[in-house]
């Protein structure tokens, strides 16, 4: 029988959405892979930590769907009812899954009841922070039809940002904000690096839409 990650995969390659290149199977395995970077280091059952992380998107809409609020709940209903079924995982486990994969949700800022959560938390706002989280932003962008950003005020100097409408306003309501809000230590400093190369992105983006 093959080792439960292995077979966690698989089945999380078949269910991962492939039209949404935010939250699809290689999403998916950026999390887990920093999950468990985190875990070495800070410790945590990664039992509980490895179908959480591979699943926590197993269910996603688009954030201006109405349905996108549900995701969490149906991405733990869903990966509960595998591994009630896969053979070998631990009973007594799937309802800390559950938990910890209703507790990632980054619009609904709960506060984590685990290490298990806190490192889930983490390795998922990582996401939100530094190169992929600007490639995962306009990709987003693309899906939703929304402008890359404002034209007559790019950088929200003179108004409130709205990252509904505008693609770079999540700079301001997300990704310039995560690394503030990370749990461990070990993320903590992973954030830094990841925050001053955005800052870095804005300030190129600067000289570019000035003509310079």
């Amino acid at each position: 029988m093959l080792p439960l990650k292995n077979r966690l995969l698989v089945i999380a390659e078949k269910k991962m959405v492939s039209n949404d290149p935010s939250h699809d199977f290689l999403h998916a395995k950026r999390v887990l892979m920093l999950a468990e970077n985190i875990c070495k280091k800070e410790g945590g059952d990664m039992e509980i930590i490895l179908p959480a992380a591979l699943f926590h998107d197993a269910v996603i809409y688009p954030k201006n769907d109405p349905r996108s609020k549900l995701a969490p709940e149906e991405s733990a209903k869903f990966i509960a009812g595998e591994l009630r079924d896969i053979g070998g995982y631990p009973k007594e486990k799937i309802e800390k899954v559950v938990t910890i994969i209703k507790e990632c949700s980054f619009s609904k800022g709960t506060i984590p009841s685990s290490l298990e959560s806190k490192i889930l938390q983490d390795a998922d706002r990582l996401e939100v922070t530094g190169a992929i989280s600007i490639m995962r932003t306009f990709a987003s962008t693309g899906q939703m039809s929304r402008a890359f950003y404002h034209y007559e005020d790019p950088f929200a100097k003179k108004r409130t940002p709205d990252s509904f409408t505008y693609g770079l306003d999540l700079f301001y309501t997300r990704l310039l904000k995560v690394g503030k809000m990370m749990n461990t230590k070990t993320a903590k400093n992973m954030a830094k690096r990841r925050t001053k190369f955005l800052k870095d992105f804005l300030t190129e983006l600067k000289l570019e839409l000035s003509g310079k």
